[in-house]
């Protein structure tokens, strides 16, 4: 007789009962109590009710009405006592003056927090003003304190508690603990973590948190050699910086930007003895987002034309450019200039309006912040700037490079690379170890790429209509060379010495050549190109599936993104199954170490962006909504999904697709599509390679008079 799919096999422990192990049908129409009910009468354990169920691995997840249905089979659990009793339990330990048994509490509180079930009936039981308490009055230290600052953080993410409830004391306590330099690990790592939620979290309390914890303590947390401390460091320094208010924006940006933590940074974080992880690479990346973001003022400030010192800045670089070679000697005064002569110099430094150069400086972006960096280029890299402003006024007309019009358009185009004013998104990765290698690293970075752009502006033999193809190219330079994250600025310009405009050129016919879609629009080749593309796309269909029985390893998301927690899920290889689990960092799971696993079958559909699940009560959205997705199955349950980057998230939706037997929409898979076929048609008309192909076929010849001549009919 065929088993009932809701029939579920598993085994059930009673641990330090020593009981055996019953061997369970569990039935999922069957309600929870009355199988707990069954079990405790099999091993004769009066008072039912005061006990569940439990994974017996280490989630220490509770089994409940509404997680009963991802049990499978072949799962363990264990009879343990309830979510309810067991919060009452902790909270009378908690109470009572027995200091062993406080501790044991302590530790089974901080490893059962994470279980939304039993945070729940400890919340309910003021379990989290307790804690607090605890924190507050100072009774508890060491390893009871770590478990206490544990367990708090996990039931505060849970979402219950508004972080507004905390007291000023406890804020006070916790920052003790950061500031103090011999604390514990634990301890400290979680009050760094506590510290960052409450300043993102709670704009009352941000200002006792800023206020309390000194940015000389974060810095020497993140000289610690525990990874996870400086990276709890680094994100607390961020989180004050992104909710900071206005009045003390400036101090911050300051500190964000001080040489003392950019080389603490550099040396002990980028350069230190262990590569830089997954939640590191994150802050980082926030934290030089940020950093970039200070120029987001003077980038969106119009120049004043009443502003005196703006005007010196102007006269300073007309200085620096025509001037010194007259002051070098004291016995010969430099004649007057007039203001016909003002203007021929402007006109030489390559301004558009060079009557009045201020008014090249009222479009936003990129506002005043162009000028400063031509200031700084000509105070700091003077013999630079004089040879690049004197080769280009000596040059005749419509060859010369316009200093000041490049400049502009130079600044608008770091600005776009770098993402300049853009909010960090919660899954970006992308930082430039170079930047934390200078005071004036994008003062310095501009410094290289205008001194690039001229010199690309030589090689290219290029006229004023040519500026536009120029700035092409330059951008793409400095992409590559970005791309491949130089070390230091020297670095940097070491890889753009490689990226002359006849490398470029070079790459891209390459590049080209490689992806280019045949052009040609003859009848004949067009008809081929429909002929084979059903190949093709089925090629990239297999390549997706292929894809997804390898596996790929994801954030967790709850509310928001989860640190350092990760879960893997892959393809079996029979293309019938998902396989899903928990996993480490930079693991790679075999099948048989995923415990859960939803069957194709069962897939009802995939939604994407915003109509995700687990996106519509999603906080900071933003940047994560065009990478989640979601896999919905029977009975209304959901596989929630968010990708590293848009390339997986591309295959992933594809592969999904392509399983429920759906068409493949992402833009990857048409890029993909026509860079195979266009490789196919190349190989396939080798040989056609100098003779024309017609428009269209040749008219068929008339029919002859007869076709005897098919058959031999004697």
């Amino acid at each position: 007789m065929p088993v009932s799919q809701d029939i579920v096999k598993l085994a059930i422990e009673f641990p330090g009962s020593g009981k055996m192990a019953q061997l369970v049908d569990f039935d999922q129409k069957k309600p929870l109590v009355a199988i707990i009910r069954d079990v405790c009468d099999v091993w004769q354990v009066p008072s039912s009710e005061q006990y569940a169920l439990q994974y017996s691995d280490n989630t220490q997840t509770y089994i409940t009405e509404k997680n009963r249905n991802e049990i499978k089979n072949g799962t363990v659990l264990k009879l343990t006592t309830s979510p309810s009793k067991t919060a009452g339990d902790i909270v009378l330990c908690m109470k009572g003056e027995d200091s062993v048994e406080k501790c044991k509490a302590l530790q089974k509180l901080a490893k059962i927090s994470a279980d939304v079930t039993f945070a729940s009936e400890f919340i309910s039981r003021d379990g989290v003003p307790l804690l607090a308490g605890m924190v507050e009055n100072g009774s508890e230290t060491g390893e009871n304190l770590a478990f206490i600052l544990t367990a708090f953080l996990e039931l505060m993410d849970h979402g219950v508690v508004s972080w507004d409830n905390l007291t000023p004391t406890f804020v006070k306590r916790v920052a003790t603990s950061v500031n103090r330099h011999s604390a514990d690990a634990t301890i400290l790592q979680k009050s760094l973590a506590i510290l960052e939620s409450i300043a993102l979290n709670s704009y009352e309390l941000y200002k006792l948190v800023s206020s309390e914890v000194t940015f000389g303590n974060l810095i020497s947390h993140i000289q610690s050699s525990n990874q996870e401390i400086q990276c709890n460091a680094v994100a607390l320094i961020n989180a004050l910086f992104l909710r900071a208010p206005e009045e003390k924006r400036k101090t911050l940006s300051d500190n964000l930007n001080a040489k003392q933590i950019r080389n603490v940074i550099l040396n002990h974080v980028i350069r230190g003895p262990r590569q830089v992880g997954t939640e590191m690479a994150h802050q980082l990346y926030v934290h030089q987002t940020l950093s970039f973001n200070l120029l987001e003022e003077r980038r969106m400030t119009k120049l004043d034309q009443n502003d005196q010192m703006l005007k010196d800045q102007l006269v300073e670089l007309r200085k620096v450019a025509f001037d010194n070679d007259q002051d070098l000697s004291g016995s010969i005064p430099p004649p007057r200039k007039t203001a016909e002569k003002y203007t021929r110099d402007y006109k030489k430094l390559g301004f558009s309006n060079y009557t009045n150069p201020a008014l090249d400086f009222l479009e936003t972006p990129p506002g005043v912040l162009a000028l400063d960096l031509m200031v700084y280029f000509a105070k700091y890299h003077a013999e630079g700037y004089t040879k690049l402003v004197l080769e280009n006024s000596c040059r005749q007309d419509g060859h010369e490079c316009a200093f000041g019009k490049s400049s502009i358009e130079l600044t608008k185009m770091l600005c776009k690379i770098l993402k300049v004013g853009e909010i960090p998104t919660e899954t970006g990765q992308e930082y430039y170890p170079m930047f934390y290698t200078h005071d004036h690293a994008f003062e310095e970075f501009f410094c290289i790429c205008i001194q690039l752009l001229n010199k690309t502006w030589k090689e290219m033999r290029a006229t004023h209509e040519d500026f536009n193809k120029v700035m092409d190219v330059v951008r793409d330079q400095i992409q590559r060379a970005l791309a491949e994250k130089p070390n230091s600025l020297e670095g940097f310009k070491t890889k753009l010495q490689g990226l002359s405009y006849a490398q470029i050129t070079k790459m891209r016919i390459q590049e080209r050549s490689n992806k280019e879609e045949w052009d040609s629009q003859a009848r004949p080749v067009c008809e081929l190109r429909e002929q084979i593309k059903p190949e093709i796309i089925n090629l990239v269909k297999q390549q997706r599936l292929n894809y997804l029985v390898e596996g790929t390893l994801f954030n967790k998301f709850t509310n928001r993104r989860v640190k350092d927690k990760f879960w893997y899920c892959r393809l079996s290889p029979n293309h019938k199954v998902l396989h899903y689990g928990d996993a480490e960092e930079n693991s790679n799971p075999p099948i048989e170490m995923l415990p859960e696993k939803i069957p194709i079958s069962e897939i009802k559909g995939i939604v994407t962006g915003k109509d995700c699940p687990h996106m519509k009560d999603f906080r900071r959205a933003k940047g994560v909504t065009t990478l989640a997705f979601a896999v919905l199955y029977d009975p209304d349950q959901s596989l929630d999904f968010v990708a590293p980057n848009e390339t997986l998230y591309s295959i992933w939706t594809d592969g999904i697709n392509a399983l429920l037997e759906k068409e493949m929409v992402s833009e990857e898979m048409k890029n993909d599509v026509e860079t195979l076929l266009s490789m196919d048609m190349k190989l396939r008309l080798l040989d056609t390679e100098n003779v024309p192909i017609p428009d269209k076929p040749p008219d068929m010849p008339p029919d002859p008079p007869n076709f005897d001549f098919c058959y031999d009919f004697s």
